[in-house]
Protein backbone atom coordinates (compact mmCIF):
# COMPACT_ATOMS: atom_id res chain seq x y z
CA UNK A 1 0.00 0.00 0.00
CA UNK A 2 3.08 2.39 -0.20
CA UNK A 3 0.96 4.07 -3.66
CA UNK A 4 -1.81 4.76 -1.20
CA UNK A 5 0.90 6.75 1.34
CA UNK A 6 2.14 8.46 -1.37
CA UNK A 7 -1.26 9.95 -3.11
CA UNK A 8 -2.09 10.99 0.26
CA UNK A 9 1.08 12.81 1.20
CA UNK A 10 0.59 14.45 -2.48
CA UNK A 11 -3.05 15.80 -0.97
CA UNK A 12 -2.00 16.73 1.79
CA UNK A 13 0.71 18.80 0.46
CA UNK A 14 -1.87 20.10 -1.94
CA UNK A 15 -4.58 21.01 0.78
CA UNK A 16 -1.47 22.71 2.62
CA UNK A 17 -0.67 24.59 -0.21
CA UNK A 18 -4.13 25.69 -0.41
CA UNK A 19 -4.15 27.09 2.90
CA UNK A 20 -1.40 28.76 2.56
CA UNK A 21 -2.92 30.44 -0.43
CA UNK A 22 -6.11 31.22 1.76
CA UNK A 23 -3.79 32.82 4.51
CA UNK A 24 -1.92 34.73 2.45
CA UNK A 25 -5.05 36.06 0.34
CA UNK A 26 -6.54 37.15 3.70
CA UNK A 27 -3.22 39.37 4.47
CA UNK A 28 -3.90 41.14 1.51
CA UNK A 29 -7.03 41.98 2.07
CA UNK A 30 -6.75 43.42 5.27
CA UNK A 31 -3.39 45.57 4.37
CA UNK A 32 -5.47 47.06 1.53
CA UNK A 33 -7.94 48.43 4.16
CA UNK A 34 -10.98 47.54 2.36
CA UNK A 35 -14.41 48.77 3.91
CA UNK A 36 -16.98 46.36 5.81
CA UNK A 37 -18.45 45.27 2.81
CA UNK A 38 -15.59 44.43 0.41
CA UNK A 39 -13.40 42.60 2.69
CA UNK A 40 -17.00 40.74 3.74
CA UNK A 41 -17.66 40.23 0.22
CA UNK A 42 -13.60 39.34 -0.82
CA UNK A 43 -14.02 36.85 2.31
CA UNK A 44 -17.05 34.67 1.13
CA UNK A 45 -15.09 33.92 -2.22
CA UNK A 46 -11.71 32.89 0.25
CA UNK A 47 -14.00 30.86 2.49
CA UNK A 48 -15.04 27.80 0.20
CA UNK A 49 -11.66 27.96 -0.99
CA UNK A 50 -10.38 27.46 2.84
CA UNK A 51 -12.75 25.01 3.52
CA UNK A 52 -11.72 23.22 0.20
CA UNK A 53 -7.93 22.97 0.87
CA UNK A 54 -8.73 21.72 4.78
CA UNK A 55 -10.74 19.15 3.34
CA UNK A 56 -8.20 17.66 0.83
CA UNK A 57 -5.91 17.70 3.62
CA UNK A 58 -7.99 15.66 5.78
CA UNK A 59 -8.54 13.12 2.83
CA UNK A 60 -4.77 13.19 2.38
CA UNK A 61 -3.99 12.74 5.61
CA UNK A 62 -6.87 9.57 6.01
CA UNK A 63 -5.04 8.35 2.88
CA UNK A 64 -1.83 8.43 4.31
CA UNK A 65 -2.85 6.63 7.87
CA UNK A 66 -4.65 3.80 6.01
CA UNK A 67 -1.87 3.11 3.60
CA UNK A 68 0.69 2.90 7.05
CA UNK A 69 -2.07 0.67 8.72
CA UNK A 70 -2.71 -1.48 5.36
CA UNK A 71 1.17 -1.89 4.89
Amino acid sequence: MEWLVWIGTALSLAGLAGLVWCIVSVARAKRQGLSDEAMRAKLQRIVPANLGALAVSAIGLMCVVMGIALA
